[in-house]
């Protein structure tokens, strides 16, 4: 995808598995960090086991599917910008019920969002989307920022949640589109 991306060059469209499921979600170093860094003692899910089961149910399920059904690569890209739009607003409630500061909140939100997509792409041989120009996690930024703005102004916490979602699969749906990109600045 390096000068713009186009729907069939996604870097998880060839790759199925990668793609509708983390392959091993429960290792992912940042959001194992964020709950370091918040003090969230025993890590999740060495407490509930039902995060395993699901994900050793859902992996043979996901391979066996996507091998009978091809999803079509525009479904691919829309399902990565709603899985980096709900993992990022979801860590950064994370943040926020550990009563870090705005900044904080972001940065744990944004954090807990590229993860996925990060081992994603590392998995696959690809470099991954934020190492890149794309409008990645600057997308994730944008919508956690928005979701504290709405719940500052007074806005109940779904709605603010909803509106910041929004946003991230609208910014990341909108550079996808028409090829936008962050810039590069040049040595001097």
């Amino acid at each position: 995808m390096g000068s713009g991306p186009a729907v069939g060059s996604h870097p998880a469209v060839g790759s199925g598995l990668f793609f509708f499921l983390d392959p091993l979600p429960l290792l992912d170093p940042l959001p194992l960090l964020r709950d370091r860094l918040l003090d969230r003692h025993p890590i999740f899910w060495v407490t509930d086991a039902w995060y395993l089961v699901v994900i050793i149910i859902s992996g043979p399920v996901t391979v066996a599917y996507v091998r009978i059904w091809p999803p079509p690569s525009t479904t691919l890209l829309v399902a990565d910008a709603l899985g980096l739009a709900l993992f990022a607003l979801s860590g950064a409630q994370l943040a926020e019920a550990a009563h870090c500061a705005p900044l904080i909140v972001v940065l744990m939100g944004t954090m807990t969002g590229v993860t996925g997509g990060v081992l994603r792409d590392v998995i696959t041989a690809q470099v991954p989307l934020i190492l890149r120009r794309e409008i990645y996690a600057t997308a994730a930024i944008m919508g956690v920022a928005v979701y504290l703005a709405l719940q500052a102004l007074g806005a109940p916490r779904p709605l603010a949640f909803g509106a910041g979602t929004i946003v991230v699969v609208a910014l990341r749906l909108l550079a996808i589109r028409w090829g936008l990109q962050l810039p590069v600045f040049r040595k001097f």
